[in-house]
């Protein structure tokens, strides 16, 4: 009789948690491993069974193809990386250009109105100068006349020196004051009034002080004058005086006027 050892079952002991150990792909070309459990509480806990499940290893071609992946990446980030510093360098450039073309167009905006300005002034020194060329000649020219004419009229007084007073006289042969007048200033185109009321308010009002040859002397009030003489230099003057004098030279000093004017 054979004995056949017994040998007892062995009961694979209940099990109360599970944990599963992850070994999984490249994440931006890095190996990683995920832990995760789960458990529960029970009265036998602390006989915990554990069952770990591999998963394949990460290939040599699977981490070639990730770094090539992440390479590509890095690159692409580079490239558009230096496109945006390009570009900022390029709108940099443009922006610096208008600025420089808008500031020399102001300068050169400024400069011609400095120039246009510069020219007008040069114009009109030139203009000012000419005119003050023409008033000197002008002037000149009405001195000279008025000499000329001063020298027409005291030589036709001279001329008359001698003849009769007679009221109301205008020549050739005898005068009265304002007919003396008259006649001696239309040798030098002036047209004086008949009498010398409307004489006194001819012509321009000079001083006693500053009488010149071929003024007009009047004794009176200027449009009330009574008496009209010509003013001949060296303080003498010819006039029709009266009946008993004719037409005579005198002194100022002798006969004071009382107002002048210049006609000539």
């Amino acid at each position: 009789m054979s004995h056949t050892a017994h040998i007892p079952s062995r009961r694979k002991p209940r099990r109360t948690a599970s944990t599963w150990m992850l070994r999984t792909g490249v994440a931006g070309g890095v190996l990683s491993t995920l832990v995760v459990g789960a458990a529960t509480g029970s009265a036998n806990a602390a006989e915990p069974v554990s069952d770990t499940v591999e998963l394949p290893t990460v290939t040599a071609e699977l981490a070639g193809a990730a770094a090539k992946s992440t390479a590509a990446t890095q690159q692409a980030a580079l490239d558009y990386e230096q496109r945006s510093e390009l570009k900022e360098q390029q709108d940099r450039a443009a922006d610096t250009a208008r600025k420089a073309a808008k500031k020399a167009k102001q300068e050169a905006e400024r400069k011609a109105e400095a120039e246009r300005k510069a020219e007008a002034a040069k114009a009109k020194k030139a203009e000012e100068r000419a005119s003050r060329s023409a008033e000197r000649t002008t002037l000149s020219t009405a001195s000279s006349s008025a000499t000329g004419s001063a020298a027409a009229v005291m030589s036709f007084l001279e001329a008359q020196l001698g003849k009769a007073y007679v009221m109301g006289a205008t020549g050739p042969s005898a005068y009265d004051c304002s007919g003396l007048t008259q006649a001696a200033f239309r040798t030098a185109g002036v047209d004086l009034p008949r009498v010398s009321q409307d004489q006194s308010t001819t012509g321009t009002p000079v001083s006693l002080d500053a009488l010149k040859p071929g003024d007009l002397l009047f004794w009176g009030g200027v449009g009330s004058a009574y008496h009209v003489a010509v003013y001949t230099g060296d303080g003498q003057y010819i006039d029709a005086a009266n009946p008993s004098k004719g037409v005579v030279k005198q002194n100022l000093s002798d006969y004071p006027p009382t107002s002048a004017t210049r006609v000539l």
